[in-house]
């Protein structure tokens, strides 16, 4: 197949086939070039993607499902397929792109160099077609005026009446004419021979040689598209492992995935440790049968309580009012105050504002860190250690006095790591204890020696502020009776706040009102500004009396035994007093907050 021999005669077609074949590498070069904008667009959107649901620092937690990790994995392949993507369009820019420019180039230059030769081949040949012409066309004339010659002569010797003279002259011109003639028509046969040499040389070898080279340009504009594509493929099917290996990490990250594992994580983040509320117990309706000995003893209290839905039954104490004694008392509210900012503090490093279960797990987090801190601290230590022998014994290669003051900055910051962890480890020594004992449900009763416990709920801190501010009357001095009175008027059984009731009414020092006094001498000293009126109040949790309480017979305050379980209906608001009911009777009465242990329902359920 050569186009020289079988396209000999469509030199003109050629020269616009081999054009549009450029014109078709172009146009395969500019899909190239959108491909690679295409790729590096895709990549660019996959990296946002990333980017915009990458979990967000305040995020970090919920990412320790393995939901979230699987999803978070899935992300980070996601991201190295947009890198491969990237790949991808830089390599099909160097090595296809780039040499596809280059070669579209290079043909146009030798596509015009070529067709410049076929025209120079073509304009020799046309010019030694126009000297033929052109001597065919003076051969002609020269004939034709040999032949008129040669017809005068004949004419003119024939004719009796010319002169020898006048025939003569006619038989020159015929010869002379002839001989032109002669001359015209041989310089005509070598023109014919010329320019057919020339037109066999033309379209046997000069303008074949130019096809040859014209079809050696176009096959080789056709094998480099082919091997653009097979460059284009090997291109992606380089990157086809590692783009596999994302989609081995995308699904090996969803088969991570466990439903049960999440589901503990659940419980691990969100469990309070604390006890579900007991059963709600019968409540016989109130002017009934049913009394006790706790109903006779507080017979006006339960009055007031069994008269609620009337207005008058709604009459209850302020709190302010009946419980000002605290106030009244400078030193223990300025205490109490200066207790209660120092807990404020403090509860954020010791975890105590959390329920226990979620306590004990900020505290093991913590020991761990601190156990991982000390273990780096002692390994650098040695190593400095061993650095100041090799010192000591080669001082060449140092001063050992270089190292003597990080070594001295190492064990002190090894001895504050230390003395941190000993901190925690009792920290979440006690908060298993408390977990514990919330998992088994069991409150004993402590001795009327025994301190009262930690808070063990998260309405911790107003029980520490009461506490704190007990422990603070203590220590300057106003606790009565030195603690063996401790009892009175209330108060904890070493709660300086019972001493400062029995100073500040000596009448209640027993723990029960003075059945002897008018009754409405009290009324005189109250007016309505001293109660409001209320609807029954909804419980906000429940506790467990972890000491007895005796009441002191103001109809304010209400008994309760060691152990027994009460409505909280309002916390503490600082006054060291929290507001209970008892579910049986519906009494209901202040008790002192360091007495229980309280858990509120809002509370437990938002941790």
């Amino acid at each position: 197949m050569n186009w020289g021999t079988e396209l000999w005669d469509q030199y003109e077609n050629l020269a616009a086939h081999t054009h549009k074949g450029i014109e078709f590498l172009d146009k395969y070069g500019n899909f190239v070039k959108e491909r690679c904008a295409i790729e590096l667009e895709y990549a660019g959107k996959l990296r946002r993607l990333v980017k915009n649901y990458q979990p967000k620092r305040k995020e970090e937690d919920e990412y320790q499902y393995t939901s979230c990790k699987a999803f978070r994995q899935l992300l980070e392949e996601l991201g190295d397929f947009a890198g491969q993507r990237e790949v991808v369009a830089e390599n099909l820019q160097s090595n296809v792109l780039r040499e596809l420019h280059l070669l579209a180039k290079e043909l146009r230059e030798e596509r015009k160099q070529h067709l410049n030769e076929g025209a120079r081949q073509t304009t020799i040949l046309n010019t030694a077609i126009g000297a033929l012409d052109r001597a065919r066309r003076t051969y002609e004339r020269a004939a034709r005026e040999s032949e008129r010659a040669l017809e005068a002569f004949q004419k003119a010797d024939a004719d009796l009446n010319l002169s020898r003279a006048e025939v003569e002259k006619q038989k020159a011109n015929m010869k002379l004419r002839s001989q032109a003639s002669e001359d015209a028509k041989q310089d005509y046969t070598d023109q014919l021979r010329k320019t057919n040499e020339a037109q066999r040389q033309h379209y046997e070898q000069r303008l074949p040689h130019v096809f040859k080279q014209l079809q050696d340009l176009d096959e080789k504009r056709i094998k480099n598209i082919k091997n653009f594509m097979l460059s284009s493929v090997d291109v992606e099917r380089k990157v086809f492992p590692i783009i596999m290996q994302c989609l081995e990490g995308m699904d090996q990250a969803a088969n991570n995935i466990n439903e049960k594992e999440d589901t503990q994580l659940v419980i691990d983040r969100y469990k309070s440790g604390f006890v579900p509320p007991e059963d709600f117990q019968f409540e016989p309706a109130a002017g009934g049968d049913t009394t006790d000995s706790t109903t006779n003893n507080h017979h006006h209290h339960n009055h007031l309580t069994a008269a609620r839905g009337t207005v008058s039954g709604n009459r209850i104490k302020k709190r302010g009012g009946l419980l000002s004694i605290f106030s009244s008392n400078k030193k223990i509210v300025e205490a109490c105050n200066s207790i209660k900012n120092n807990m404020s503090t403090d509860g954020k490093e010791d975890y105590s504002d959390l329920p226990p279960n979620q306590k004990k797990k900020k505290l093991q987090a913590k020991v761990h860190e601190l156990t991982k801190q000390v273990t780096q601290e002692q390994g650098a230590m040695e190593a400095l250690m061993k650095m100041k022998g090799v010192y000591e014994t080669n001082p060449t290669l140092g001063d050992p006095m270089t190292v003597e003051g990080q070594l001295n900055e190492c064990c002190d910051k090894l001895k504050k790591l230390r003395a941190q962890l000993r901190k925690f480890e009792e920290l979440l020594a006690e908060a298993n204890s408390q977990v514990n004992a919330a998992t088994l449900n069991t409150l004993p009763a402590r001795a009327n020696g025994a301190p009262p416990p930690p808070a063990t709920s998260i309405g911790s801190n107003s029980e520490s502020l009461s506490r704190s501010a007990s422990e603070s009357s203590v220590s300057t001095g106003t606790g009565a009776g030195g603690g063996a009175g401790g009892r009175a008027a209330g108060g904890s059984p070493e709660s300086g706040l019972g001493g400062e009731l029995a100073v500040a009414h000596p009448d209640h020092a027993n723990g029960h009102a003075d059945h002897d006094h008018d009754p409405d001498q009290d009324n005189d000293h109250e007016s309505d500004f001293d109660y409001y009126y209320e609807p029954d109040l909804q419980p906000l949790g429940y506790c467990m009396a972890l000491y007895a309480f005796e009441a002191n017979g103001t109809g304010s305050t209400m008994r309760m035994e060691s152990g027994e379980r009460l409505l909280v209906l309002e916390t503490d608001a600082g006054d060291g007093w929290t507001r209970v009911r008892r579910r049986q009777t519906r009494e209901e009465g202040f008790v002192p907050t360091t007495y229980i242990s309280t858990t509120l329902y809002a509370d437990a359920r938002d941790h």
